[in-house]
Formats: structure tokens, sequence, C-alpha cells
């Protein structure tokens, strides 16, 4: 079981600029095994070939602690589980 630490990243020229940040947090055990099954496969490098986007796509970066440590992959949002940009909420800093 691991809680996975999504942020929201870039857009159309830093869109909310310092002033917004957007983050969120989904425990793996209330994702369906589909959706499981996708983040794993984002954190193997599975998808490595489709990680391009464009200078103003959002990108998401998701972090999970396991027994292997810390990991963090940074991907565009096409390849984002809807479960996790779900969990992401805006907050004024």
């Amino acid at each position: 079981m691991a809680i996975y630490e999504i942020e929201k990243l870039g857009g159309i020229a830093g869109f909310g600029g310092a002033h917004l940040r957007s983050r969120g947090k989904v425990d793996s055990a209330a994702l369906s095994a589909d959706e499981n099954k996708a983040i794993e496969a984002l954190f193997s490098g599975a998808t490595k070939r489709s990680l391009s986007s464009g200078s103003d796509a959002f990108m998401f970066r998701i972090s999970r602690s396991s027994s292997s440590g810390n990991e963090t992959v940074q991907v565009p949002e096409h390849l984002v589980p809807a479960a996790l940009t779900r969990a992401v909420q805006d907050e004024l800093i």
C-alpha cells in the first residue's frame, strides 16, 4: 500500500504563477486494480515513449514511498489516471 502525492505543474505560461499551488494525495488502497496498474507503469518507465508533451502542457509530479525508498516521476497530464487528477486541489499561497 502506498500514498501517492500529486502536484500539478506548468501549463500556459506557468498558469497561476507563484500564488497558486495544485496538489493532492491518494491512498493506493482506494484505487482500482487497473488504476494501480496504470500508476505502476508510470513508475516502471513503461510509458516513457509517451512522455513528451508541448511546452505549455500541464505536467504532474507523482511521488510515493515504498520499501525501495522514495520515488518520483513527472509525466504529462494525458498519462495520469483520472483518480489522481481528481484528487488535486488548487490552493492560494
